[in-house]
């Protein structure tokens, strides 16, 4: 470890240590990159994303409840249909003539179930397949759901309620990332085959299988978004930094963390997931189209290459801007990108910056291609040098030039 990054650590736990945060200071810092060690990015994170107060002596109390509140949705949402409480905490089978498989009741048990498993049956497909290119997803978590793994007659293992629905695979209505209105497709791999998501053995759980929970309870909660495809690609990194923490006590409940953070996130960024909303001031529309005008401000020989191309931005940028670029690049790319957009004190301004910065550093390029060159390059970002301080350092710059 370099001197340089020993006093970059420093820095951190020297802020972090306080009793009142230092907000302004703290986002500086990480705007710049935040250490790894001593699970220090993984409390900034909590911190940035509004999931810890800046007053120190408040997050014991408020990890304690969250955690608790996060348990209390696995009992309520996790649990089978047809299973009732009774006294003392004994469950019994509850099938009633009020209440059945058949019961045509929209307000039926039964009836919730099985129209949420049209949702689960796309989430389930999309988490088996997050990051193909990195196994972290594959392997077993320390710690499996103890609620599921103790009382399995009870709650619910979701893939085991995929492979036993009768239910015809659907298009979520809300299925707006797979871009069927526009011309760039999610980016798919298939670097590991879809067999080698299999469960594990009893007793066992993937990572994989923990997003899944996290995204089925988030849509259980959020009934008027539900889950919309590409929201697998939010919530992985950001489980991937929680249940990587190097200290065991916080990484213990890396699910629990991870489902806060991961929808206060997308409180700020759920409008670009809401196709409703699209040609809204506040829509995913208005976001694309300022891409374009920031870049005319920068680089207008670029910009009318694009134009008389007749490369528009829905072509690329959409799934650059929802996905706050998790697709584009692997995942500690990713991470880093986020510690920058994470400390973002106007929320994602920068990001903007960012995805001018990646179409200014491959201008020569995009200058002297035609149509297909071009939207093979935006589709399939050429990383410079391998990693992803150039664009980070150029979209500082046009960000400092304002």
């Amino acid at each position: 470890m370099s001197s340089l990054h020993k006093t970059k650590i420093a820095k951190f736990q020297s802020i972090l240590s306080e009793a009142h945060i230092n907000l302004p200071v703290l986002r500086e810092l990480c705007f710049s990159g935040i250490p790894f060690e001593g699970g220090i990015r993984c409390l900034c994170w909590k911190i940035l994303l509004n999931y810890l107060p800046a007053e120190r002596s408040l997050w014991d109390s408020v990890l304690e409840k969250q955690r608790e509140t996060y348990a209390h949705f696995l009992k309520e949402m996790m649990i089978r249909p047809g299973i009732a409480k009774v006294k003392f905490g004994i469950s019994r089978e509850d099938v009633t003539l009020e209440d059945h498989p058949l019961n045509p009741n929209p307000d039926s048990r039964w009836n919730t179930y099985f129209k949420d498993n049209e949702v689960l049956l796309q989430i389930d497909k999309d988490v088996r397949r997050l990051c193909p290119d990195f196994s972290f997803f594959l392997n077993p978590t320390e710690y499996p759901c103890r609620l599921i793994m103790d009382h399995q007659n009870e709650y619910e293992t979701l893939w085991k309620r995929v492979e036993q629905t009768t239910l015809k695979s659907q298009t979520v209505a809300q299925n707006r990332s797979g871009l069927t209105y526009v011309s760039s497709p999610l980016k798919t791999s298939t670097s590991y085959p879809l067999n080698e998501y299999d469960p594990l053995p009893n007793g066992c759980e993937a990572h994989w299988e923990v997003v899944e929970r996290i995204l089925f309870i988030y849509a259980k909660l959020n009934p008027g978004i539900a889950y919309v495809q590409g929201m697998n690609e939010i919530v992985g990194p950001i489980y991937y930094t929680f249940a990587t923490n190097p200290n065991s006590l916080w990484k213990e409940h890396a699910e629990a963390d991870t489902f806060f953070c991961f929808t206060n996130l997308m409180a700020e960024i759920r409008d670009n997931f809401i196709k409703s909303l699209d040609d809204s001031q506040c829509g995913i529309t208005s976001k694309m189209e300022k891409v374009y005008s920031t870049l005319k401000e920068e680089d207008e020989e670029l910009y009318l290459k694009l134009q008389e191309q007749n490369i528009k931005p829905q072509f690329f940028a959409f799934r650059w801007l929802t996905l706050l670029l998790s697709q584009e690049f692997v995942l500690p790319d990713v991470i880093r990108i986020w510690d920058s957009l994470f400390a973002d004190e106007k929320r994602f301004d920068f990001l903007l910056r960012v995805l001018c910065a990646m179409l200014i550093l491959i201008r020569g390029q995009l200058l002297e291609g035609d149509f297909t060159t071009n939207m093979r390059l935006l589709q399939d970002y050429p990383l410079s040098d391998g990693d992803v301080l150039p664009i980070l350092k150029k979209a500082k710059e046009l960000q400092d030039s304002k």
